[in-house]
């Protein structure tokens, strides 16, 4: 049995370092490497590549907003063709470093409110499933089992690999709980969670109900206060359940 594995890296910047990349390479999959606009920086993308190849993990770009104050959570508005083009030049840049590491790119997931905008509204979740034809049509996207960004990927003959958020909560709908700052979690809690959701479909919402989920890939923010333990947690809980934590292959 074959699950995967991702998380968001790459995310300091100058001198403000944010989370523990190399720790978290070691129990990992895919990374999904921030790109310059809210969050990281040249350097950041290229020594966060460099260890995802040490410990064979695969790379994806994870482009937002401009936005470094806000961290890409908060919404910007923007045309259609100013959101295609941005893309088009963080992706770009996280490739160009992927390829001079010998690597090829695996996969695109938006972040922050853009993500979450992809859900909900057909016209953003279009221009991010153009960009990802435009750029590599065999490379995946990583989004939720829902809303326009699934529905528009699977209908232009894109390959879509379905989350499952470990440290966020989900709501009634099974939408996700975003804020600004991510909460410190208890590491047996997630790691808990997250079997559930792949073993049995189900998780537990912020309304005390529980739905059905799906989902090939369990997300994990970088940016949770204790997300190294959670990391461990959840890689240890897989093993034990006889998961191999694995890439979807290119």
């Amino acid at each position: 049995m074959n699950i995967d594995f991702n998380a968001d890296m790459g995310e300091s910047f100058g001198m403000y370092v944010m989370g523990n990349d190399e720790g978290f390479m070691r129990y990992i999959s895919s990374a999904n490497v921030a790109c310059g606009f809210h969050a990281g920086d040249p350097m950041v993308m290229k020594k966060t590549v460099a260890l995802a190849k040490q410990y064979g993990v695969q790379v994806g770009a994870h482009p937002g907003f401009r936005d470094l104050q806000g961290f890409g959570r908060r919404e910007i508005q923007m045309t259609m063709e100013e959101i295609h083009d941005d893309l088009i030049y963080q992706i770009g840049a996280l490739k160009a470093f992927v390829e001079i590491a010998g690597l090829r790119l695996h996969h695109i997931k938006p972040h922050g409110v853009l993500y979450g905008l992809s859900i909900r509204r057909e016209d953003i979740a279009r221009t991010i499933c153009d960009v990802v034809k435009e750029i590599d049509d065999n490379m995946y996207l990583y989004t939720m089992n829902k809303g326009h960004a699934t529905e528009i990927a699977e209908a232009m003959g894109l390959r879509v690999v379905h989350e499952l958020y470990a440290d966020l909560d989900y709501d009634g709908e099974g939408n996700l709980v975003i804020t600004r700052q991510h909460d410190v979690r208890e590491p047996k809690d997630v790691a808990k969670k997250a079997i559930k959701m792949v073993k049995e479909g189900r998780v537990s919402t912020t309304e005390g109900t529980e739905i059905d989920i799906q989902g090939s890939s369990v997300c994990l923010h970088s940016d949770t206060p204790n997300a190294y333990e959670i990391v461990r947690a959840i890689r240890e809980e897989l093993s034990k359940e006889s998961y191999t934590v694995a890439a979807p292959p290119l």
